[in-house]
């Protein structure tokens, strides 16, 4: 195993610098740098040296053996001053004595590998770090406390224990009593059913404070777009003016609602024009409704349905539409929330505000957001697609057996739901996957 070394802080300058050192060369890497190996999780102030002598700055040196460690390796911690030049002089220190510079993630993939964390609780860690809001932080917390992992696991035991009951009834046919014909199974199996879904409910809130909603508004020149982000922003973000075309270049805003988070996009008008560079915005503003989570089309409410959308704005076929009538403070009409044949239509001023909540709980309806209250755990669009096929294998092993009894269907459904159960926590995991995830967190951590 060789030894890992990386600055463990963000770039920049700052009051303190981290170098994080793990593996086997650990102990050789303090005597020769700091002359000694400090006393086990003791803090010890020192003169980190070059390979003259010289001293390259001076800070508190922590050392951590294994197993007792983040890494379950041994673990040195060299803290100085942060500057850039400072560190990376350091740093350069310690990989001339035998360590590489650690990829992106290595930390945490080694306490995964040595039984420190398991898979959830290492992405927890990353999604704590790179947490928007409170609520998203609150639940990575608890998912980095193995809450996530708890609930996964006492799954995965039930679904073993029916997996052991029907198998021996399969592998001993000639014992008198008839297991398979006992409504034990499927009681047993409808259970766990609902228990994934109820996981399931929590991922999805979980997956949400993590991803977030990509909200786009669009529509016609003129009609508020600008003004609705504003209003929903709280603050003047964009431009307002009376010129149609003002808005050129997409305008990204982030909020949150509830502790759900929200990304918003105001793109420029839709509409033919001579002008390059409004073609320019027009051809920009078609991408990033093309890759809307969803969209919010604005018109003027003054200007009725027939100036909503028509089939030449080539709106991308599976992304929802919700229909904003704005302005209606112009014509005195009250907000409203109207659930049409062609989808939710409201009415708001993003000029006074009125509706405006209307449109915030519609946002968090739409995405199947509950509430902040409702989180558990934070989750991954990885874990949802584990939890779904599982559920999908034991909804199509609960269907087999109740038509056929057949045992043999039954298990090989029950042992691939349990293969993808596995897969959340790292249990049961291919080597690619371990890879794609951990190559995406900090280096250093």
């Amino acid at each position: 195993m060789e030894t890992i070394a990386a600055i463990a802080t963000p770039p920049g300058k700052g009051g303190i610098g981290v170098i994080r050192i793990s593996g086997p060369r650990v102990r050789a890497i303090a005597e020769t740098v700091i002359g000694c190996l400090p006393n086990p999780r003791h803090a010890h102030f020192c003169q980190f040296r070059d390979e003259r002598a010289l001293m390259i700055d001076e800070g508190i040196a922590l050392f951590f053996p294994t197993p007792h460690s983040f890494t379950g390796e041994d673990v040195l911690e060299l803290q100085g001053h942060g500057g850039p030049v400072v560190l990376d002089l350091l740093l350069q220190r310690v990989l001339d004595c035998g360590a590489r510079l650690a990829r992106p993630g290595e930390y945490s993939e080694r306490a995964f590998l040595n039984d420190k964390l398991d898979l959830t609780q290492a992405e927890a860690i990353a999604d704590l770090i790179e947490s928007d809001t409170q609520v998203a932080a609150r639940l990575a917390v608890r998912s980095l406390q193995g809450e996530f992992s708890r609930q996964v696991r006492s799954l995965v035991e039930r679904l073993i224990s029916l997996r052991v009951y029907v198998e021996a009834a399969i592998d001993f046919p000639e014992e008198e009593i008839d297991f398979l014909g006992e409504s034990k199974i499927g009681t047993d199996l409808l259970a766990l059913i609902q228990e994934l879904e109820g996981i399931k409910r929590c991922a999805t809130t979980g997956s949400l404070v993590r991803e977030g909603v990509t909200l786009v508004i669009a529509g016609y020149p003129n009609v508020g777009k600008s003004s609705l982000l504003n209003a929903l922003a709280g603050h003047d973000s964009a431009i307002v003016t009376s010129i149609a075309g003002t808005t050129r270049d997409p305008l990204r805003e982030r909020i949150e609602i509830d502790g759900l988070p929200l990304l918003l996009i105001d793109t420029a008008g839709l509409r033919e024009s001579e002008d390059l560079v409004e073609q320019e915005g027009v051809r920009r503003a078609r991408e990033q409704i093309a890759n809307a989570d969803r969209i919010l089309w604005v018109f003027d409410d003054q200007a009725g349905l027939g100036h909503s959308i028509t089939e030449q704005d080539g709106m991308p076929k599976g992304v929802p539409i919700t229909k904003i009538h704005n302005k209606i403070d112009l014509k005195g009409t009250p907000p409203f929330l109207a659930e049409t044949p062609t989808g939710i239509e409201i009415g708001l001023s993003a000029l006074t505000g009125e509706g405006l909540d209307l449109l915030r709980d519609h946002i968090k309806t739409s995405a199947g957001y509950q509430g902040s209250q409702e989180g558990q755990f934070i989750a991954r669009r990885r874990h949802l697609h584990a939890l779904n096929s599982a559920c999908e294998h034991l909804l199509a092993g609960w269907n087999i057996f109740e038509e056929s009894g057949s045992g043999d269907l039954l298990a090989e459904d029950l042992r691939q739901a349990q293969n993808m159960l596995s897969e959340i926590t790292g249990e049961f995991c291919a080597d690619d996957l371990l890879g794609r995830i951990f190559s995406s967190f900090c280096i250093g951590k």
